[in-house]
Order: C-alpha cells, then structure tokens, then sequence
C-alpha cells in the first residue's frame, strides 16, 4: 500500500471514541463505554448471545447477532455492566480459535 492510499485510508477512520479490548474481568472496568471482546458463543437467544469470554468469564450479548452465527465472535459494544454487553458490530471468527492466543 502506498502512503497517499494509507494517508487516505486513516482519514476516514473514527478514532475519536476507541474501544478498549477487554475479557470478562477487565469488562467491570469500562462500563459505559465502548469495549471490544471476543467469545465462545454457548447458547443463543432471541436478542442476546451467551457466551465464555477469553478468561473464562460468562458474557451476555445483546443486539442483533450475524445469521448464521458461528461459535466464535468479535463484538464492538457499550459494556453495561460487569458481565454484559450491548453490541453494535458483530463479527463471525469461524468455529476454530485459538482462544489462548487472544488472551488479555
């Protein structure tokens, strides 16, 4: 990639309000604001995902998940309290990942 087609690229991107990456115990601390995780899908409900976080921590995810969804997801979302998110972009990770890896 050139520099003038990078230098375009970070122009349209909104860094103004970043999210944090966060597992399930590093989500008490940023309720209110907007957070990044992924998680192990484990039951799926109308409106709300459940699911493990990379520390093992249960997570509910409410909004409108991807159909179909797979059994790994990133979720971009406000935290709205210590073990719950709402989500504003969901991401498909496939049914395979390295969870350990992604650890915070």
């Amino acid at each position: 990639m050139s520099l003038d087609a990078f230098l375009f690229v970070m122009q349209d991107m909104d860094t103004s309000s970043p999210a944090a990456f966060v597992n399930g115990g590093l989500l008490r601390m940023h309720v209110g604001r907007k957070v990044r995780t992924v998680i192990q899908v484990t039951r799926s409900d109308a409106g709300s995902v459940m699911g493990k976080s990379t520390d093992g921590c249960q997570l509910v995810v409410r909004g409108s998940p991807p159909a179909p969804l797979t059994s790994y997801v990133e979720v971009i979302g406000v935290a709205e309290n210590e073990n719950s998110i709402r989500a504003e972009l969901w991401t498909n990770f496939g049914d395979s990942f390295g969870m350990p890896f992604y650890s915070i």
